[in-house]
C-alpha cells in the first residue's frame, strides 16, 4: 500500500506537468504581454533608401539584434510580440550593405516607393497676454505693509522744503 502511494506521489506532479496548457488559459488569472527585440514598423523601413550610409540606418532603425561576425555587411532586426498569452506573432528584417551603403532589405517589411511625408506633431497654442493690476512682489510685500490692494503703491515724492533749515 506504502508502495502504491509513494508511485502514485511520483507519478501525479510528472503526468500534471502534460496539463500546462490547461493551467495557462484559467480564467482570470493575468498574463503579462511580453515583447521582445527591436520594436520595428512600417514607417520605419519606408525611411530606408538604397545607398544609406551606416550611420543613416543606425539612426533610423536602432542597433541591430543580431550582426554576424562572418557576415558583417548584414544586419538582423527581429521582433516578438506575444500578447497576454496569445499565439506569439515574429517579424525579421535583414539590411544587406555594400561597404558602408545600404544594397538590399529581405525580411517581412518591404520599404515603399512613395516619398515620405511625415506628418507634423507640433501644435501652436497662442496664449492672450495677461493684464496685471500688481505684480507678485508688489502682493507679497502689501501683506506685511499693510497695503489693502487695489492699485500700486505711489512712490511718495521727495521735495526738499526751501523753508526748513539744513
Amino acid at each position: 500500500m506504502k508502495r502504491a502511494v509513494f508511485l502514485l506521489a511520483v507519478a501525479a506532479p510528472v503526468a500534471l506537468t502534460g496539463c500546462e496548457t490547461i493551467l495557462t488559459n484559467l480564467p482570470g488569472v493575468y498574463t503579462i504581454d511580453i515583447e521582445q527585440g527591436n520594436m520595428i514598423d512600417q514607417a520605419m523601413v519606408d525611411q530606408l533608401r538604397p545607398n544609406m550610409s551606416k550611420r543613416q540606418v543606425l539612426y533610423i532603425m536602432g542597433s541591430p539584434m543580431l550582426t554576424d561576425t562572418f557576415h558583417e555587411q548584414r544586419w538582423d532586426y527581429l521582433y516578438s510580440d506575444q500578447p497576454g498569452g496569445e499565439a506569439r506573432m515574429q517579424k525579421r528584417i535583414s539590411l544587406y550593405f555594400n561597404g558602408d551603403n545600404l544594397a538590399g532589405v529581405q525580411g517581412d517589411f518591404r520599404p515603399s516607393q512613395l516619398p515620405v511625408i511625415k506628418e507634423s506633431t507640433e501644435t501652436t497654442i497662442d496664449i492672450p497676454k495677461r493684464d496685471m493690476d500688481r505684480t507678485m512682489w508688489e502682493k507679497i510685500t502689501g501683506l506685511f505693509g499693510g497695503d489693502d490692494g487695489g492699485t500700486p503703491a505711489a512712490k511718495p515724492k521727495t521735495e526738499i522744503d526751501p523753508s526748513l533749515p539744513e
